[in-house]
């Protein structure tokens, strides 16, 4: 289907038919007109000049940052005015947020006095609080007005709200007092007061609300649309489901790349520079490298050890993997269930006791089966040579302990630094690897001075 898009797109690129382009841009769905301009970037400007001014604003609204900022550069003069005067707030102030300071100031000049101060107003919220994803563009009712002048004020100014699922009631001074689906008015006698419909069952979110709070408050209480207040409970906009499921997506990109050892991307990875690429990756990799140094002091240590028994050395890989694994699981299992508000910090105590008994049963089936892999192998042949059953005993308890440690470690490590205030995120995968890696050495030769005393010894 795109194929014969762009072949048509083409065609009629070549014939230069400008008339027909528009006819048939306008004819898509805003999503084939998004794809058709990542198919074909060169011409993005031409397609959003082409549209109908709603159309090229739906259209923009979807792009990602980096190709709306260079379809803009390429815009006419009027074609920019227009679109900033159009894109609703939320979205207007998304883009502004992602420039630099000298462009929104000139862009800020094409709006209208009351849009103007309505922008700066947005951006002057924190960048990652619920105020920069507010829309003032929403319905207010008073509770002593009837649905029957309810009907009448949202057929007058419903064209200006961003969603007419939910209204609003306020009273004195813009006080939010309740929020009423619009099934509920639709369904109830024209004589019904507002203030009978009114169930008192509010959810609101404040301006200053990190945005990641409005992304687990959404998910919980299947809502379209959340009311935005200041700290005097005054209705300052609302931040609909779109924002939040956009949002949402960023959150766990984020996540995501962090967890796999490496600073959040700010653009798709195509996009970005290589040399931006490898500022984000080599930080982490160099704090990884001097973590696994550690892991040589540690051989250093056991030294004598290694060299009295070099079998030992066999199980190296093994041991610190098998912590590293367990743990790399359970930090991601654990700041998953952060992200979506299943585990908090009040409950580390229960997340403690769960990872102490699913190490322990996690770390004895891998004992065992440990135990059992230099038991058979030394029944074949003498690999192990004749303290085999030392050595057996020495990997199956190391695992339960390394397996053990990785878990706890795992799991809380995010918690921690939930609590000192970093993100749970950069506990990543490598990071808990690293960690386990050279307590697991630790462990595992500890465990080796006391069980081979007589081998060691001599």
């Amino acid at each position: 289907m795109m194929e014969e898009m762009v072949e048509q797109i083409e065609l009629l690129l070549e014939e230069n038919n400008d008339e027909q382009l528009r006819t048939y841009l306008n004819n898509l769905n805003i999503s084939d007109v998004e794809e058709l301009i990542d198919e074909l970037p060169d011409y993005g400007p031409k397609f959003i000049e082409t549209l109908t001014i709603n159309r090229a604003v739906n259209v923009f609204r979807i792009l990602d940052f980096p190709t709306q900022e260079r379809i803009f550069k390429k815009l006419s003069g009027n074609r920019v005015a227009e679109i900033v005067n159009e894109l609703p707030p939320d979205d207007r102030t998304a883009f502004f947020s992602e420039l630099h300071g000298d462009a929104v100031k000139k862009l800020i000049l094409h709006l209208s006095p009351e849009d103007r101060k309505e922008a700066l107003s947005l951006l002057g919220y924190d960048e990652y609080s619920v105020g920069r994803l507010m829309t003032p563009d929403y319905i207010t009712v008073k509770k002593s007005w009837t649905v029957a002048r309810v009907l009448e004020h949202v057929r007058q100014y419903g064209k200006a709200s961003e969603t007419l699922d939910v209204l609003y009631v306020i009273g004195d001074k813009g006080v939010l007092l309740d929020d009423i689906r619009i099934r509920e008015i639709l369904l109830a006698d024209p004589n019904t007061k507002v203030s009978q419909l009114m169930d008192g069952r509010l959810i609101a979110l404040k301006a200053s609300d990190p945005q990641e709070e409005a992304i687990n408050i959404f998910r919980m209480n299947n809502r379209v649309a959340l009311p935005v207040t200041d700290k005097d409970d005054v209705l300052l906009g609302i931040v609909t489901v779109d924002d939040i499921l956009w949002i949402a997506n960023e959150e766990y990109t984020e996540d995501i790349q962090k967890i796999g050892g490496t600073e959040a991307l700010d653009e798709p990875y195509l996009d970005i520079s290589l040399l931006t690429l490898v500022k984000k990756r080599v930080g982490w990799l160099i704090i990884l490298f001097l973590g696994e140094m550690l892991t040589a002091a540690a051989m250093g240590y056991f030294q004598k050890e290694i060299e009295k028994a070099v079998v030992l050395a066999l199980f190296i890989p093994l041991i610190i993997s098998s912590g590293g694994n367990s743990g790399s699981q359970a930090s991601t299992l654990i700041i998953q269930a952060m992200a979506l508000g299943e585990v908090t910090i009040a409950d580390w105590w229960r997340v403690m006791r769960r990872e102490i008994v699913s190490g322990l049963m996690l770390g004895l089936t891998l004992g065992i089966i440990g135990f059992l892999q230099v038991a058979l192998r030394s029944s074949f042949s003498d690999v192990y040579g004749p303290h085999w059953l030392s050595v057996a005993i020495t990997v199956g308890v190391s695992l339960v302990f390394v397996v053990l440690w990785g878990s706890l470690s795992g799991s809380m490590l995010p918690l921690l630094l939930k609590r000192l205030g970093a993100d749970p995120a950069t506990s990543s995968a490598p990071f808990v690897a690293t960690l386990a890696d050279v307590t697991g050495l630790v462990i595992y030769f500890s465990i080796a001075v006391l069980t081979m005393q007589s081998m060691l010894g001599s």
